[in-house]
């Protein structure tokens, strides 16, 4: 019986993992401000469909009400439009992102993606729809994505015991939150620069050094280096998205920047480790401490027992990833 076990997981390409859970995924996103945040939610939905994760909430921290119709527009693309949404409130403000203009868009009479989160202003509150998703999980069963500011995780940790749970944010966090998957900072010299202060860190540096330096669980950030070198390939946006004749994937990348420019895939780097962190898609750091300094500059000191790592990846690597996430990405929704 052993033998044959062994070699159904290796004819189904599974080994070690043959009876594994989908990943419990929070999905935490300023999406609007760039389009990679609009590709990682649409591959967290194909890895959905592939049993690979079940998508529990999406909360955003881009402080504009059009970003969560828009969110909610993809979602119901994919067929799952009863996910919950939370939002940021006095938040950073960068905007109303112009893609996100197509939770808007009608063709003859008939909205184009239909949705009905209508604005941000009818959403709970991220920290609130944070701490009832979290409360209703098995202890230490959540992965939580962070691909924008670190508003409302910081606000989470310093939440206070409600109707929900007894417990305040930290200790809800470290009971029932296994990892924090994260794309924030730099951790090599990025062109000349040695001293890179990366963009989702320095829009809140506060809430930034707190995660860094009172998040309770072990934490593994892809640096902005990480997604630079895997760029989207151009002709998979070009092509690969026309199973339907109107895709919001494809569609928000031509809004924001149409190819053959190929935008670096930051927020999808750090979901592709969270979701699938055994299959040698990245190499990850020795165990340390990432510090958020003042300036927003991220600094890492390895250390023995620490709680911190980041992503490395080899050119073969590169390849690899940068095919698997255009493979992912364009997934046709179920």
């Amino acid at each position: 019986m052993k033998r044959f076990v062994l070699l159904l997981a290796l004819v189904l390409g599974t080994l070690g993992t043959l009876r594994a859970e989908p990943v419990s995924l929070i999905f935490d996103t300023d999406v609007g401000n760039d389009v990679d945040d609009v590709l990682a939610l649409g591959m967290i939905h194909s890895l959905q469909t592939r049993g690979a994760c079940q998508l529990l909430a999406v909360t955003i921290t881009n402080d504009t009400p059009k970003a969560a119709a828009f969110v909610d527009a993809v979602n119901t693309f994919y067929g799952r439009g009863e996910i919950p949404i939370g939002v940021v409130r006095g938040g950073v403000k960068h905007g109303v992102g112009n893609f996100l203009k197509l939770a808007d868009a009608v063709d003859d009479g008939k909205p184009r993606y239909p949705h009905d989160l209508k604005s941000g202003d009818d959403a709970p509150k991220a920290v609130a729809l944070l701490r009832e998703v979290l409360s209703k999980q098995a202890d230490g069963s959540v992965t939580v994505v962070q691909v924008g500011f670190s508003t409302n995780l910081a606000r989470w940790l310093d939440s206070p015991p409600d109707a929900v749970s007894p417990l305040a944010g930290r200790d809800l966090v470290k009971q029932k939150v296994k990892l924090l998957c994260l794309m924030a900072g730099a951790f090599t010299k990025i062109g000349g620069d040695t001293h890179y202060r990366e963009y989702n860190v320095t829009n809140d540096i506060a809430a930034a050094q707190k995660i860094a330096a009172s998040w309770p669980t072990p934490q593994v950030w892809s640096g902005f280096e990480i997604g630079v070198a895997a760029p989207f390939p151009a002709r998979a946006v070009e092509n690969d998205f026309n199973t339907v004749a109107h895709h919001p994937l494809k569609e928000a990348y031509y809004i924001y920047s149409p190819p053959p420019h190929e935008r670096p895939t930051w927020d999808l780097t750090a979901v592709l480790h969270a979701v699938l962190p055994d299959r040698g898609y990245f190499d990850v750091s020795e165990p340390g401490t990432v510090t958020v300094e003042a300036d927003g500059f991220t600094a890492f000191q390895a250390q023995p027992n620490g709680a911190h790592r980041y992503l490395k990846m080899n050119p073969v690597q590169a390849a690899r990833v940068r095919e698997t996430l255009a493979w992912l990405s364009t997934q046709p929704p179920q």
